[in-house]
This record gives C-alpha cells, structure tokens and sequence, in this order.
C-alpha cells in the first residue's frame, strides 16, 4: 500500500531535516549550502538573525563546531507546500570558542520547490 501524499510529504520533509542535522555534525558546509534555501536566515538564542552565507562561513572557520545533538521530540506539520519542524534538543556545540550542552527549542520553516525541501528560517530558543 502505498503512504498517503501527507504521509510521503512528512517523510521527506523528516528526511531533510535529519540531513540538516547530520551535516551540521559532520560540519559539512556544502551540505548545508544545498539544504538550505538562498535567503534562508538562523535566529540565535541570543535573538540575532543571521543570513545564511555569513554562518556558513562562521562554521567553516571553527565558530560552530557541533559534536553531538540529542533530540528529545520533534514534530512536522505540513501544509501545501510549507513545513514546519519543531523540536526540543540537547546540543553538544563549540559556539565561539565556548563548549556547553544547549538545551534548544528548534523552529525550522520550509518550503517545497521543485522536488526539494528547504529551509527558509530556521529558529532556536532554550528550553
């Protein structure tokens, strides 16, 4: 039987989402380049709105260093063609020079083009 179009559309989109987390371990910027949309911006903890080419460049430098990233619930909610996954985790992460596990709320909006899944904001609070 084959899944329904929700069911197929939330198995993509959770498959683009755990690339999005695995290139960031793996601190493969090229990765994320592609995962993530053009004008796709990152809201910090500390509130900053960062564009997408300037932490990609910050990561490609050792500013963002991810080690380990332990999820604790994540949720996808699809309509049309947008996305949203919310989800609590618990990142192991070099941020600047400074090591600490962040407890982090993550918001990650996407859109579909084409045949692809990717992100246009990305959001993270602590928990």
């Amino acid at each position: 039987m084959q899944p329904s179009p929700a069911q197929s559309a939330r198995d993509e989109v959770t498959t683009a989402f755990r690339a999005y987390l695995r290139a960031m371990l793996d601190g493969d910027t090229d990765a994320l380049d592609n995962l993530l949309a053009d004008g796709c911006t990152l809201t910090h903890i500390t509130g900053y709105v960062q564009p997408k080419n300037e932490w990609l460049s910050q990561m490609r430098a050792g500013q963002f260093l991810y080690h380990r990233i332990e999820e604790k619930s994540v949720t996808v909610e699809i309509e049309g063609s947008t996305a949203r996954v919310s989800g609590r985790f618990v990142t192991d992460a070099t941020v600047y020079g400074t090591r600490a596990n962040w407890r982090l709320h993550m918001t990650m909006d996407y859109v579909r083009e084409a045949d692809t899944w990717s992100v246009i904001r990305a959001a993270a609070t602590t928990w």
